[in-house]
């Protein structure tokens, strides 16, 4: 039944395909998350830089080792909201001296970072498979960020002058994002979601996937096979379905956890039993693209922006789940 619901979602999924003048889908939504694992920022548009979309996981929180702190470890950071001015989003926008970054939490006072100020750097930063320094936010946001967690934590922002830090050679040669998991953007579908919807018992929100870019009407699955697809001319490259975490079972709007769903389900049609039998990670499940943006390889340009509402082409397909990396 598992191999059936897989043949049936990747049945007719590249409508808008190759060499067609119609595309696949449309932006539905565009997201930025400031602060890795903190709520993200629905945008009307976005400018694309050399690491991925202006201000995404340009922060993080990390614990006294300097380690990344996330939502596998502390659900909670889904309840701190992130604010910037809105005009933070313009291509050709620079922060003053009096910009800042808002961020609140239930039972905290607003806290504000200065978008443009001398900082110190704190050495042994963490994420992943990457160290390296950062800048560190000060004494009143690590108070701020320890009171709430009930731990010792730091607030720090990526060193872009002085640090790089590649994606994986294995998918994305030569590509840099900053503080994101491994990519520096995540592409997802409504009709995704949708079918999903169709078989849990609850709905659940797009929020729980994180992505960067949702677009709408595609086939349940289509961005599975999207290889090279173009978005108000710029070109954005699938290359790697991505693996999921336990992040999606927690409610991002309450911080608590389910204690299987949606893992669960998308383990009967969406693992890589099903997906990728080739593959030798049966048990992980898999939802949504990740990808990178060809343009941000050379040096910023003018016009580097996708909006809401922009048509999505296709331009070159995996034949198959097997063939797309994971």
């Amino acid at each position: 039944m598992a191999m059936e619901k897989a043949a049936s979602f990747l049945s007719s999924l590249l409508g808008g395909g190759e060499g067609s003048p119609e595309p696949a889908a449309t932006v539905q939504s565009i997201t930025v998350y400031p602060i890795k694992s903190c709520r993200g920022i629905s945008v009307l548009q976005a400018a694309i830089t050399s690491t991925g979309f202006r201000w995404d996981r340009h922060w993080m929180v990390v614990n006294t080792k300097g380690r990344a702190v996330t939502q596998r470890v502390e659900p909670t950071l889904a309840l701190i909201q992130v604010e910037l001015p809105p005009e933070a989003f313009a291509e050709d926008w620079q922060p003053t001296p009096d910009d800042h970054m808002v961020i609140r939490a239930p039972g905290m006072e607003p806290l504000k970072i200065p978008l443009a100020s001398e900082c110190a750097t704190i050495y042994d930063v963490s994420v992943w498979e990457w160290s390296g320094s950062a800048y560190d936010e000060g004494p009143e946001a690590a108070e701020w960020f320890s009171t709430f967690f009930g731990n010792p934590t730091r607030l720090v922002r990526f060193k872009e002058e002085s640090e790089t830090r590649l994606t994986d050679p294995d998918y994305a040669r030569g590509y840099k994002t900053m503080f994101s998991d491994g990519f520096p953007f995540l592409i997802t579908s409504q009709g995704s979601l949708d079918a999903l919807n169709g078989i849990l018992k609850e709905a659940i929100p797009i929020n729980r996937f994180r992505p960067n870019i949702l677009v709408e009407g595609c086939h349940p699955y289509a961005e599975d096979l999207w290889k090279t697809i173009k978005i108000n001319k710029l070109t954005f490259q699938g290359v790697k379905l991505c693996g999921r975490c336990k992040v999606p079972t927690i409610n991002q709007e309450t911080g608590i956890p389910s204690p299987t769903e949606p893992t669960e389900t998308l383990q009967t049609y969406r693992s890589g039993e099903v997906l990728l039998p080739s593959h030798k990670k049966k048990r992980q499940v898999y939802f949504g693209q990740n990808a990178v943006c060809k343009e941000s390889l050379s040096a910023n340009g003018k016009g580097r922006i996708i909006k809401v509402g922009d048509p999505v082409y296709v331009l070159q397909s995996f034949s198959s789940t097997d063939e797309a990396p994971a």
